[in-house]
């Protein structure tokens, strides 16, 4: 009896660790001043709330420092998390086919602040069939401002997550699929950006400006700064533009939302209430990086 029940119990904590969903966080380089662009300490502490929060769901692993996991640890992905710089320095460039390969498969895909950023030549191509949209310049814009989001759509991703403002530096006027409800491109987050957005020179920039996104703003078309993705061959995508300042992740309300998409795109379920965590002042100053 006391063999079977040895028995029944690790066939049953095998099954639990089976049905955990892996996820794969993958920190960029140190690249702005302290508080800002905290890859390394961003993505160690998404680590820590989903370990504590949510270990019945997903097993979590990470890379710091920009340093390219290898193919077991790609294949043993259920959703691969970019918190980096982007444009033409993305350290995803060097390794699209790699990617590809995990997208084909129905890896699932989150790119946060610059890591939305891509050429529009090589990797933006990409990132409209793995998630939905992506910053490109000379059409997308991204100033510091406040924005306020009010309503959610219903969606996994929103689930608890209350009304909340943040400043930071939110992009928008993103690249998204010509046929946003066709192609299950879904608006998360969107806000109408005030006329000060409009107001950095140079006028016309690849990133402060252009005429497109000027009519936007006048015309007072919200703009959605984050996004969800259902891709026809079944994988997810969530792009997030804001987490310039690691300071935001303190606030509750932004970081469940993002943690709540991790979770979606790995297709693990989120819970009726969202990730529920906690994060102290002491969490927030760990790992920062030395620069």
């Amino acid at each position: 009896m006391k063999k079977f029940l040895l028995l029944f119990l690790a066939l049953a904590t095998s099954a639990f660790a089976a049905d955990k969903k892996h996820v794969l966080l993958l920190a960029g380089n140190p690249s702005h001043g302290p508080g800002d662009h905290e890859h390394n300490a961003g993505v160690m502490l998404f680590a820590k709330c989903l370990t504590e929060n949510a270990a019945d769901k997903v097993e979590v692993k990470y890379k710091l420092n920009a340093e390219w996991p290898n193919k077991e640890e790609l294949k043993w992905a259920d959703t691969i998390v970019f918190y980096s710089d982007g444009g033409g320095g993305h350290f995803m460039l060097g390794h699209l086919e790699d990617v590809a390969e995990e997208m084909k498969r129905g890896c699932g895909l989150v790119c946060l602040h610059y890591a939305v950023e891509f050429p529009k030549e090589k990797g933006g191509p990409e990132m409209l069939e793995w998630m939905g949209g992506y910053f490109e310049a000379n059409w997308s814009v991204n100033p510091h401002w406040t924005a306020s989001f009010k309503e959610f759509p219903k969606h996994p991703i929103a689930n608890g997550v209350k009304p909340f403002s943040t400043n930071d530096e939110w992009y928008f006027h993103m690249r998204f699929r010509p046929d946003m409800d066709k192609d299950k491109v879904i608006k998360i987050l969107q806000d109408i950006p005030p006329a000060t957005t409009m107001e950095r020179e140079p006028r016309d920039g690849s990133h402060s400006g252009n005429p497109d996104v000027r009519k936007a703003v006048e015309s007072k078309q919200p703009q959605a700064v984050a996004w969800a993705y259902e891709r026809k061959t079944g994988g997810r995508g969530f792009g997030f533009t804001g987490g310039h300042f690691h300071k935001g992740w303190g606030n509750d309300d932004q970081r469940k939302l993002v943690l709540n998409a991790i979770l979606w795109t790995a297709k693990a379920e989120v819970p009726a209430k969202g990730v529920e965590s906690k994060v102290t002042e002491e969490d927030l100053k760990a790992n920062l990086d030395k620069k």
